[in-house]
């Protein structure tokens, strides 16, 4: 299909933003189901079942495997809300930040406010108690695992790269 073509530019955002939610959702969903065992836990699907609890209450812990799906379908709305948020922001940060990188990282800290003081609080979640080990470790993983590979992925496509 010709590059210049209407439907070639038209759909290019959309598969750059999918492109981008799915690669930052899977690596930030291997970093939660891995912290998860290291913590000690033994099934780390478990992940998705306290992910769904936001929406479905407690009872989703203990309720069956519909509730990883969702879980994980409430992940992954959150990772393309988020790659879609940069993308829109991407041409803005640009004039501010120069490396792509550091702009990626830089993206993880306001993912982690978002998510640990509005959108959690705003849940059916139970609040963990303020652990600093646990803020550092989550934010760090939001810079790597969900900033950095967004930023990398939208600015190829802002560069015609993608």
């Amino acid at each position: 299909m010709d590059s210049s073509s209407p439907s070639y530019t038209t759909n290019k955002p959309i598969r750059t933003i999918l492109r981008a939610g799915v690669v930052a959702g899977v690596l930030d969903a291997l970093a939660a189901m891995i912290m998860t065992l290291v913590r000690g836990g033994n099934d780390p699907l478990i992940v998705w079942k306290y992910v769904a609890s936001g929406a479905f209450g407690p009872n989703a812990l203990t309720d069956g495997p519909s509730m990883i799906f969702w879980g994980l379908a409430f992940h992954f709305l959150i990772a393309f809300s988020f790659a879609s948020l940069f993308y829109a922001i991407y041409p803005s940060l640009r004039r501010f930040i120069d490396s792509t990188t550091a702009m990626g990282l830089l993206y993880g800290i306001p993912v982690w406010v978002i998510m640990n003081l509005i959108v959690i609080p705003a849940s059916r979640i139970k609040m963990a108690p303020f652990e600093l080990s646990r803020v550092t470790i989550g934010m760090g993983i939001l810079m790597i695992c969900v900033g950095l590979p967004i930023a990398l992925i939208v600015s190829k496509n802002y560069s015609g790269k993608a």
